[in-house]
This record gives structure tokens, sequence and C-alpha cells, in this order.
């Protein structure tokens, strides 16, 4: 093949004559310059000459401009010991995200449909649309690529509840960060971002504070209290742990009371695993009267039936999750058996049963608490069998 040199050659076009500097271009193919003026063509000739002297055959191919830009570029590198090659490598992927990236708001549209097409839960969802909504109102326009770790940084402090307007507790700012490393990692993988800004936020300091339960009195008093359409949902919440979405899901067949379970189906349980829990004896005494064929378990207007239940047996602190609460405490505590209790709440270590639930009650008053039972007088009137 052929070498291109640095020359100046007379030519022809369209009947007109020109003078033509052909220098050889970096790979493969040359450079041409045509001028008019013959002494203008040498003028530029020399000084591709000196350049390719000065610079090389590739050194010729830059301009001025181009070269400045070069030793810049290279000089503020040197102290990283980079290359200008590994400098456009590490930026070429930010720009394809940038090109190719959407909005806060498409992207929490786009992965609610993969989550829905992936069969998550309408719980999951409705908490991805709800918290996640927030941040796409925020950051409404801004595209997902351009947003930083200092930036979801500030506005995770700047949480706070709509109705007091105090911040947000530590648990619930770490949740909303939890569903931002969901929607990053989404955009990620869909080559809108390059890196996932929520893991490197900081994470808020949650105390660990003792969960809180009813005690056998309260129990039995709001059992007591309580409407007949409601009591099986508290039951089954007191003495099987069922969670409050899983009881509400329930159907009375999922209710075997002569096998003495009760199952949990895929589709109801929170960890989409199926579990069978255990009807205690007093459960049995507090489902028999209720028990059907078919139908829900929880009645209509579950919010202001379980309200004027805790108002009539005078339970003023209502502890969050308190009837799976108080199952797990007094179950641990009467029966000592962790992994059995583990299996019955659907966690898959007994773990958390430990860090949650030891030591909460003692012995006697988790006996008292499984002996509640309804009075077999006909009479509306707990009593605490034994």
């Amino acid at each position: 093949m052929r070498k291109t040199t640095t020359k100046l050659s007379k030519v022809r076009i369209n009947g007109r004559t020109l003078w033509c500097v052909t220098w050889p271009r970096i790979g493969k193919g040359r450079h041409r310059q045509f001028f008019k003026d013959q002494a203008e063509a040498k003028t530029f000739l020399q000084a591709k000459l000196v350049e390719q002297k000065n610079y090389g055959i590739a050194g010729t191919s830059f301009s001025e401009r181009q070269r400045a830009e070069y030793l810049e570029c290279a000089e503020a590198l040197q102290p990283f010991n980079a290359t200008i090659r590994d400098a456009v490598k590490f930026y070429l992927p930010h720009l394809r995200a940038t090109n190719r990236t959407c909005t806060a708001a498409e992207l929490v549209d786009e992965l609610l449909k993969a989550k829905r097409a992936d069969g998550a839960s309408t719980r999951y969802l409705n908490d991805l649309r709800s918290r996640l909504g927030i941040f796409a109102d925020v950051f409404d326009g801004r595209p997902v690529a351009s947003i930083t770790s200092p930036m979801i940084d500030g506005w995770l402090r700047s949480l706070s509840d709509k109705e007091t307007g105090n911040r947000l507790s530590p648990t619930t700012r770490n949740h909303f960060r939890r569903l931002l490393g969901v929607a990053f990692s989404f955009a990620r993988q869909h080559g809108y971002c390059v890196d996932n800004p929520a893991t490197a936020t900081s994470r808020a300091k949650e105390v660990e504070t003792a969960v809180g339960i009813l005690s056998p009195e309260q129990t039995a008093r709001l059992l007591e209290s309580a409407t007949s359409d409601i009591v099986p949902f508290i039951a089954i919440g007191a003495f099987a742990g069922l969670r409050r979405a899983e009881i509400e899901r329930l159907d009375w067949r999922e209710v075997d009371l002569q096998s003495g379970l009760i199952e949990v189906t895929a589709s109801n349980a929170k960890s989409a695993r199926r579990r069978l829990v255990k009807i205690q004896p007093n459960l049995v005494q507090w489902l028999q009267p209720h028990a059907q064929l078919s139908g829900n378990v929880t009645p209509a207007g579950l919010n202001n039936l379980l309200m004027a239940a805790r108002e009539a047996a005078g339970i003023v602190e209502w502890p969050p999750n308190a009837l799976r609460h108080s199952f797990a405490s007094y179950h641990l505590a009467r029966f000592s058996d962790a992994a059995a209790l583990a299996l019955e709440l659907g966690h898959t270590s007994s773990s958390l049963v430990f860090q949650h639930y030891r030591q909460l009650v003692k012995p006697k008053d988790a006996e008292r608490y499984w002996k509640i039972a309804p009075a077999v007088s006909g009479k509306k009137v707990v009593q605490f069998v034994g």
C-alpha cells in the first residue's frame, strides 16, 4: 500500500487551476486542502512539514486548538496517573445514560409497570406509588442521570409529616431510602443512570425500642367489648399472629378448625411464601361460634369497629402491630420455641424473634394470656380458663 506523503501538487478542477497540499491522516486516508494562490499553498505546505517534524505524522492531524486542549487535559490527568483514553472510557457511559435517561416521574411509572408484571402485591405497589410519587413530584422534569446522592440526602432530611409538620422518624426516612434504592437499581439496569445514588446516601440512625404489646387483661377486655363480627379478626391477630393485611385477605375456607391450622397462602402472605399457623386451643373456642364455610373473615368497616372496641375496652395507647407483637411475645415466653414461632410469623430465621420478643413478658403472664377464652355460660364475659 502506497504511503501518503506531505506534498504540493498542481490540479485542475472544473477548468480551474488550483494548488493542493496533501498530508497523511491518522490510520488510513489523507488530508487535502486547496488554494488558488501558489505562494499561499507553499506557505501552508511548509507549516505542515514543520508540524510533521515537531509532532510526527499524527500531530499534523490536530489543529493548534486541539493540541492545546490535549496538553491541558493530559496535564490535568497526570497527578492521577490517568490518560485521556481513561477519561473518555470513564465518561462515555455517563453520556450514553444521559442521552437515554428519563425523568423521575417516568422512572416511577415504568418501575410500577415492571413490578406489577412481576407479580408484586397490591400493598407493595401502593407503597411504591405513594412514597416514590412524592420523590417524583419534587424532582419532576429532572433527568434521572443528573440526580446525585447529595440531592437525595437533602430531600430525605427535609421530609416531614403532612399532618403534623414534624420530621419523619428515622425508620420511615430509611424506608423511603430503601425504596429509592429499588428505583435507582431499576434505572441502572435499564441504562438510565450510571450509578445508584441512593446507596451512597446517609442512613438515619434508628434507636431500637421495645415493641409494644397488650396485657392479658387488655386483650380480654378487647375481646369482651368487641362486636361479634370483629371477634374473629381480633382473636386471629392475638392468638395466631397473622399480619393485619393477611387477616384482611383471609377466607374462612383457609381456617380449618378440624385440622387445627390456618393456611396463609402465598398470594396473601407478605413474604409471598405459603405457611401454616397452628390454631391454639383457646383460639378454637373464639372461632367456633363464628366459623363459616367460606367468605371473608374480616368484616367491612374494620377501622371503625376496631376503634369502637378499643374505646369500649378502655385501651388508650394502641402500640403498632399490637395484636401480632402480643402473640409473638406471649408465644415465645410460653412455649420457648423461637424456630417454631419464626415459621408461624413468616420469618426466614429466628434472629428477629430473639431480637424483638425475648424477655418481654413473664412466664406467668404468658400462661394467663393463653388461657383467655369466651365464657361458657353464654354471657359476654371473658374468662381465664385453667
